[in-house]
């Protein structure tokens, strides 16, 4: 076991990749000489050549349409999008052609892609910089998504989605990078738990807390504050957000009864509305109270001297909790 930073996981994890699979190649903007904007990448084109480890324009739209090429001829690009809010101008080959390719070929053109995003906020950034639209993904039909939450996931994650023959997007909580936590970088992402599979991070009776990304940490330290007060909080990192791990959630929910739903994103149309909806469809008799969903205000993303108000606090989160366990405070009239 090895402590490293959540960015260093990244960069391990890539390595081993690039270096089993002479196929796999890199792609961005300022991802070779500079490492990245958050130096994820830091050292591969040094170690793995130019060819390998591609600087690109900015154009999100042309990295996009030339890593479809590349998998067309049998590689497996790897995508970095350089801040969350630069992936709209890639969102129609993303859509309209990595999506369907596979399934509409009926497997014959594969689309082994990965579309790695530093997505979330809390760094303080500027406009564009601290979006979250996993939601826009997880809707479309023919993508997985997924989100990485500690450092030991983001090592083994990165290498399953990579080997995946489905076209995968990876999304990086930006604030969690400088995070350090024990990776064995010897696991087999073979044999490791898969990238489709939820983990019950905290095992509690009362309450099912659900969260992914840069919220999960924050949700363990709610379960840890709620412990004090004699509540059992189950904390659940989904890591896969499409397709979503139902069995393991159920499974909890039917065992506390209540349900709490925590994102970044706004609440409308976000991933916690079809967290709830799905699991009060599916168990419904368990259920001692409706689901509730502690989430981003649907507003434009703040200005970084606001978004302490706009992202999921603790308090926030515990509030939650208190609403699923009838427990009002004097935080309930907030909405998300």
């Amino acid at each position: 076991m090895t402590q490293m930073t959540f960015a260093r996981a990244i960069n391990s994890g890539l390595r081993k990749s690039l270096e089993n699979d002479p196929k796999v190649i890199l792609m961005g903007e300022d991802i070779g000489t500079l490492g990245g904007v958050f130096r994820v990448t830091d050292g591969l084109q040094k170690d793995f050549g130019k060819h390998r480890v591609v600087d690109t324009p900015l154009a999100e739209s042309a990295i996009m349409g030339t890593a479809v090429g590349l998998a067309y001829r049998g590689y497996r690009p790897v995508v970095e999008i350089q801040f969350d809010g630069f992936i709209y101008p890639a969102f129609d080959q993303i859509v309209s052609q990595v999506a369907k390719i596979h399934y509409r070929t009926q497997g014959a053109v594969k689309m082994p892609i990965t579309v790695r995003v530093p997505f979330g906020g809390g760094i303080g950034s500027p406009e564009h910089h601290s979006e979250s639209p996993e939601a826009y993904f997880t809707h479309t039909s023919g993508l997985r998504v997924v989100s990485v939450s500690n450092p030991q996931d983001a090592h083994t994650m990165i290498q399953q989605a990579i080997a995946s023959d489905d076209p995968v997007l990876y999304f990086e909580p930006k604030r969690r990078y400088h995070d350090k936590g024990e990776v064995d970088e010897s696991i087999d992402p073979a044999t490791a738990l898969s990238m489709e599979k939820a983990r019950v991070v905290t095992e509690g009776k009362d309450v099912t807390l659900v969260a992914y990304g840069p919220l999960v940490k924050t949700a363990k330290d709610a379960a840890l504050a709620a412990a004090d007060d004699g509540v059992s909080i189950e904390v659940i990192d989904l890591r896969s957000l499409a397709p979503l791990d139902f069995a393991t959630l159920e499974a909890s929910v039917r065992k506390t009864g209540r349900l709490v739903i925590t994102h970044e994103a706004g609440q409308s149309g976000g991933l916690g509305a079809e967290v709830a909806a799905s699991i009060t469809e599916r168990c419904f008799y368990h259920l001692e109270a409706a689901p509730v969903r502690v989430t981003g205000f649907d507003v434009p993303y703040p200005y970084s001297k606001l978004e302490s108000h706009h992202l999921p606090s603790l308090d926030r989160i515990l509030d939650g909790v208190d609403r699923a366990l009838g427990r009002p405070n004097s935080l309930s009239g907030l909405e998300g």
